[in-house]
């Protein structure tokens, strides 16, 4: 897999799948909550696929082998519009929902790939900070790719 920073290579981070990676500063987001389940794991360097731009990767710094597929969920469910009281923000720095990246966790399940719409990765860039929150809505865990079902949109 042929990964490539976009900026300044200022750091190492070994992993199990894509072995020792020159990773920019600007691509390291720090999760001071860590994720769901991985709370420990708070540095994560989020490494973009030049040779396919829907699919970005987290790897966490501190564990090798912990390394998981991301994407835009609007790519998938362009629809897709998640609401959160503003103390969901302040942890990232950000005033408006409209200057962080959304980015949802991609799984397999029973041979079909799912994005987990109820848990997404909100990323403030410029200060690289990151959180993952859980939404109040009816949204799916394992939402299936090509799934033709109806998913609700809006959280209260």
């Amino acid at each position: 897999m042929d990964l490539e920073p976009e900026t300044q290579i200022n750091m190492k981070v070994p992993s199990v799948r894509f072995g020792v990676l020159d990773v920019a500063t600007s691509d390291m987001i720090r999760f001071p909550c860590g994720l769901l389940g991985m709370e420990s794991l708070r540095e994560w360097a989020l490494l973009f696929d030049r040779n396919c731009d829907v699919v970005a990767w987290m790897q966490s710094v501190d564990r090798l082998e912990v390394a998981f597929a991301v994407v835009s969920p609007r790519f998938f469910v362009p629809d897709y519009e998640i609401r959160l009281p503003g103390s969901e923000l302040e942890s990232l720095k950000v005033q408006k929902t409209d200057s962080l990246t959304v980015l949802t966790l991609v799984g397999k399940s029973e041979g079909t790939i799912t994005l987990n719409l109820k848990a997404p990765l909100l990323i403030n860039s410029e200060h690289r900070l990151g959180r993952q929150v859980v939404v109040a809505s009816d949204l799916p865990i394992q939402y299936e790719l090509g799934s033709t079902r109806p998913i609700a949109m809006k959280t209260a």
